[in-house]
């Protein structure tokens, strides 16, 4: 593997030319905020319960996309999507456990990129997905990498206290084949500890430190990727974030079923909250317990808001903020009882919906907002040209999916792309199907098929967000003239891989 790193970073460095048309301006810093299962749901998106003012004041720096999806919805295959420029059917992986090299072995990741033109990429937290039998990737960093927990727990109290849970041995790639037998661990925790009593303190403090020791190197540009965790299950968080709420105002979804005439594998209840105590292990859930879910997600969010303050905060102390870069990308969105789902995991609007904030010096305008359709892989390609470096098309060997977006962080009106496009793997009738989406300003078009399989075989999904914003009807048999137009746009992309291998 080692010699595949290399051949990689040789072939790269070979192919790449000078930073920059011009070579007298400095080069860009680069600050990459991950937050794992985080939705729009951001005061800064309109959302006035959310208390996310570090967020917020983020957005009020530069530009906010308001149609940002990803490409698809669970944690290992949208992290692959954001590092690579590519999207999962082109490189047919769907799974948590399955390695980006299984499928491109020498590709160039995103940090690799900013490596080989002379950054130092650093990470922390969670950027790549590591657990359910994957692992990082030690090419894509000028030193190795800093994890830290995505699920841990502090009360002595608890029932498994001393134990571990069936989550905590999936991300720590523990006891794998033994998850069934292992206890349920709490899905929240509201204790009044420090912030630093869970990861994204961590993280957040870790992230002060290398802005800090990056002023030892003032020649070299970081590329500071900071991976936090909440609002991640399970929920727990400093009991200070959940005073923040008041659980009575929650508004609880009033749509609880799937959408009438959807294929009744297209959606799902509760996935991963089955792993947690005290869920019941099918649906329906009491109003106590969902209201309990939204204030733990809330509570979660807030929490992680303020570790992304402290980082910002010393950004601006050292006077750093007017040469970096900086991107917050939420990897996917995440269902809250609408349609009766919770958790990600499916086409529909409330999984695939992101957060994505970008802020660059000199070009971009603060407080300013678009609604361009993006999607998580056009984010490689808008850094490389941000930090005036070639076009990575041509010079990585992974699929380059993504369309850069500097046009639009100039000009929130200009367009570059007319619809999203985003997919997930089901199985029907034995076989795998993918359900490919595109996603236009109004509608969206699932196509759910075996690949290589005719047209006529797939089973389609329509739904139209100006005039059901709330997808409660599969509108394809009604609308055939819709259907049609937006087929000839989703023909325009390649079948789906079903298999590592490009």
């Amino acid at each position: 593997m080692t010699r595949l790193f290399l051949t990689a970073a040789l072939v790269f460095a070979c192919t790449a030319s000078a930073h920059s048309a011009n070579p007298t301006a400095p080069r860009p810093n680069v600050l990459l905020l991950c937050v794992d299962d985080l939705k729009p749901v951001l005061g800064c998106y309109g959302d006035t319960l959310a208390k996310t003012p570090n967020l917020d004041r983020l957005a009020a720096r530069g530009l906010r996309f308001d149609l940002a999806y990803c490409n698809q919805a669970v944690c290992s295959p949208s992290r692959n999507n954001l590092m690579l420029g590519s999207r999962s059917t082109s490189l047919g992986i769907y799974g948590l456990k399955e390695n980006f090299r299984e499928a491109v072995p020498h590709a160039a990741t995103l940090t690799q990129y900013f490596m080989n033109q002379g950054w130092r990429a650093e990470g922390v937290g969670k950027i790549l997905h590591k657990g359910h039998g994957n692992h990082d990737d030690a090419a894509s960093w000028s030193v190795p990498f800093q994890p830290d927990s995505v699920v841990e727990y502090q009360d002595p109290a608890s029932p498994t206290a001393g134990q571990l849970t069936r989550e905590e041995a999936y991300f720590s790639n523990q006891q794998l084949g033994k998850i069934g037998s292992l206890p349920r661990g709490q899905a929240w925790e509201a204790l009044d500890v420090p912030d630093k009593a869970y990861a994204d303190g961590r993280i957040a403090d870790e992230g002060v430190k290398r802005l800090q020791d990056s002023r030892l190197r003032p020649e070299t540009p970081f590329f500071l990727a900071l991976g936090f965790v909440k609002p991640h299950l399970p929920f727990t968080a400093p009991k200070k974030y959940w005073d923040l709420y008041d659980r009575a105002k929650f508004i609880l979804p009033t749509l609880r079923n799937a959408p009438e005439g959807a294929p009744g594998y297209a959606g799902k209840t509760l996935g991963e909250l089955n792993n947690y105590d005290p869920i019941p292990q099918r649906p329906p859930l009491s109003e106590e317990i969902r209201r309990q879910i939204l204030h733990g997600y809330y509570a979660s969010m807030s929490y992680m808001d303020a570790q992304v303050g402290k980082v910002l905060d010393e950004l601006d102390r050292l006077k750093l903020a007017d040469n970096t870069i900086i991107v917050l990308w939420g990897d996917h969105g995440w269902h809250l009882g609408d349609h009766g789902m919770w958790t990600k995991h499916t086409n529909y609007e409330q999984a695939n919906h992101i957060p994505l904030l970008m802020v660059a010096p000199g070009v971009t305008k603060p407080g300013t907002h678009t609604r361009q359709l993006a999607e998580t892989v056009d984010i490689y390609p808008t850094l490389v040209e941000l930090a005036g470096l070639p076009a990575p098309a041509s010079a990585v060997p992974q699929p380059m999916d993504g369309i850069s977006l500097v046009p639009v962080l100039k000009d929130p009106k200009k367009r570059v792309r007319d619809h999203a496009y985003h997919a997930f793997p089901r199985q029907r009738d034995g076989k795998q199907v993918i359900g490919r989406a595109i996603r236009t300003e109004r509608y969206r078009l699932v196509e759910w098929k075996v690949p290589g399989e005719p047209p006529e075989t797939a089973d389609l999904e329509l739904y139209d967000y100006q005039a059901d914003p709330a997808e409660s009807r599969n509108l394809a048999k009604e609308k055939p003239e819709v259907v049609a137009e937006l087929q000839k746009i989703l023909g325009g992309h390649p079948e789906a891989k079903t298999k590592p291998g490009v």
